[in-house]
Order: C-alpha cells, then structure tokens, then sequence
C-alpha cells in the first residue's frame, strides 16, 4: 500500500487515496455488501480514504469502525423520511458564500467542499459528499472579500470557526492569507479550525504549519476522534506537535450507532484523549441527516453513556452531550434534581443517592419568593 512515494509527506497522501474497489481490495478483503454499496453510491455519494486512515481498518470485519466511518453502506442510501440535507439551518444562516451567522457573537466560515476522507456521518453530507451537493451560494473559488468585509461590519463577531469539508485540505500558504486577514480585524478575538486531519491524515500537522498557526495566537482547533483505534502514534504525534506551539486541541466526537454507543467504547476513547491531552469537549447526537439516519441512536443511549461517566471517571473527561438544532444547540444534562424547596435542594448522586443540598444565603438576605 506504501508503494514507491513518501508514507510522511500528506500532499502524496493525499494524492494516493484509495477511491477504487480494486485499489480497496488490495488492502482490505471486501465484503460483497461493501461492494455492493460503494456502485450504488456512484453518482450519487463520493467516498475516499487515504491510505493512513486505511491501515487503521480491520482487513476481514466489516462492522470495523474505521470501515463504517469511512465506506459507503446500502443503509445511507435508504430513505429516512424526517431526515434533511440541512437539519441544522446552515444554509438558513447563511449570510455570505461562506458565511454562517447563528450566534450573536460567533460565526461559521465554510471554507472548502472538500475532505481527505468523506465521513459517511457527515453533518454536512450534502456540502461535502453529495455529488451534486453544496451549501455555497456561489463556487467555492469566489472571492473571499465579500465574507471578510460582512465580518468587519459586524463589530458582535469575536469568534470564527474555519471549517467546511476540512480547512487543511488548503496549502498552509492559502490558510494563512484567511487566518493573518481575519486576525487583523481588531474584533475578532479567537480563530478556531475545525478539522479531522489529525484523525484522517495526521501528517499534515507538520512543524512548517504549526509555526505558521502560531503568528495569529489565539487560535483553537477542534478535532473529531470517535474511536480508541483512532488514538495512533501518529495522531498522538500531530496533536503534540499543535500543543507544543500554543494550540488547544478539543474532541468532538458523534455518537454512532455500532460504533461508539457503548459505555466501554466511550469510556476507552475519552481516557485515550486524555493521555494525549485533548480535552473532551462535545459528545454529538447524530442528526438526522439525510444518507446518516442509520447511525442515529435514541437519545437515552446518550443519557445511559453519561450516567455511566460522572461520577466514575475525571470530570474533565466527560464531554457535553449536545443535540444540535435549527436553534442551537442544546445540551442534554442528566436530570438530577429531584425535589426543590424553598429550603434547598435535594439531588441524585452519580450513585443514586439522594442529598440534600441547603440554600445558603449572606447574612440579612431575603427570599425573592413570597
């Protein structure tokens, strides 16, 4: 699979993805219901996996979880009839090409369709998977003008997220003529990045690039591990390398069905995180996106994976689990109280026990309640 060019180098890597069956065959024994689906998703889905993330696959199971991230199946291309292109309102916020105006104070700036590996959970399937899809208002190769000018008018946005497809699928030279021009906007107070490539390609977080991040402090990244077997020498390797240049690494993970939606799996994945030192910081629940449907789980198996983790592991480690909406998001907390009083509290601890928990009040304060 490494063949005659340079395993390190993520520009090869990127050259050289498998997007065939017979390159796939090669590498791993492919069921017939993977090939199966990979031909009925021509078309209509795009797919490819690049050769780092391949080696991480089981060669002989199918229910691998590297496999079912990464290859199409016939359940994404069954019809789910409360699903949509957009359940989150991308394209409803949408102030610019890029632009993506839900919150007063923070803006989404979809920077590219494209991905080195096209997740078949994607939220935005539609923009990045879909032959025919895109939530851009115009091509991708428009200007960026109109999108840096709308962020300079509206002195409210103090935080952008650069994400799309995947940001790092852009030169470093590209990335940073967006990243210097946002940050000489004097409101603009932190940079994210959304990307998967320390999971997908983690060669890509090269020294050159890192260096370059560094000028335009603070920026954040946001990575999405889902998986233990995700946590590699090499992942490991790229995050090290962002922290050791001023860049926080948080987790965004989905939850998915016959994946990750077990307390064991979780629990195994968020300590992996930690020994790496990204913090957990969201736990998805999968939207009911078009082609995504059957990675969805009842959100209770979310609520049971919580319930399994205060308590019984580093706070630190428990992500928010969040369920994402046309309004937001909203996070879903365990239901802890179980009686209030003007007297206080009384709450369920992560062990079932009930405690009571006194208002405490300075000296000469009154209820507000009458």
């Amino acid at each position: 699979m490494r063949g005659d060019w340079d395993w390190n180098n993520w520009k090869a890597q990127f050259r050289n993805r498998i997007q065939t069956v017979e390159a796939l065959k090669e590498i791993i024994q492919l069921s017939p219901e993977e090939e199966r689906a990979i031909k009925k998703s021509e078309g209509l889905y795009r797919w490819a996996v690049t050769p780092y993330y391949a080696s991480l696959m089981d060669p002989t199971d199918s229910n691998c979880p590297i496999r079912l991230q990464a290859l199409p199946t016939v359940d994404e291309l069954m019809p789910n009839m409360y699903s949509d292109v957009d359940p989150v309102g991308d394209m409803k916020y949408r102030k610019t090409n890029r632009i993506v105006h839900k919150y007063a104070d923070r803006i989404v700036m979809l920077v590219t369709e494209q991905c080195s590996v096209y997740c078949r959970h994607c939220t935005r399937k539609y923009h990045t998977t879909d032959v025919n899809g895109t939530y851009f208002e115009k091509q991708e190769a428009e200007s960026f003008e109109e999108d840096f000018k709308y962020i300079a008018e509206h002195p409210e946005i103090r935080d952008v997220l650069l994400t799309g497809g995947d940001p790092l699928t852009y030169s470093d030279d590209r990335l940073e003529h967006i990243i210097s021009h946002l940050r000489s906007i004097p409101h603009v107070e932190i940079i994210r990045i959304g990307t998967r490539y320390p999971v997908l390609l983690p060669q890509r977080i090269t020294k050159e690039f890192c260096e370059m991040l560094e000028k335009y402090h603070p920026v954040w990244l946001n990575t999405h591990f889902n998986h233990p077997k995700e946590i590699t020498e090499e992942s490991a390797k790229a995050c090290n390398l962002l922290l050791k240049h001023g860049v926080p690494v948080q987790n965004q993970s989905v939850l998915l069905k016959g994946i990750n939606d077990d307390l064991e799996t979780m629990k195994a994945l968020l300590h992996g995180l930690l020994k790496i030192r990204v913090r957990p910081y969201y736990l998805y629940h999968c939207d009911n996106v078009t082609g995504v449907s059957h990675f969805m789980t009842p959100l209770e198996k979310g609520i049971e994976i919580l319930r399994g983790l205060v308590g019984h592991t580093t706070g630190f480690a428990v992500p928010t689990y969040v369920v994402t909406t046309i309004n937001g998001k909203i996070p879903i907390s365990l239901d802890t109280i179980v009686e209030y009083s003007e007297k206080g509290l009384t709450l369920l601890s992560y062990e079932g026990k009930e405690t009571f928990i006194p208002y405490l009040r300075p000296q000469g304060a009154v209820s507000s309640k009458t």
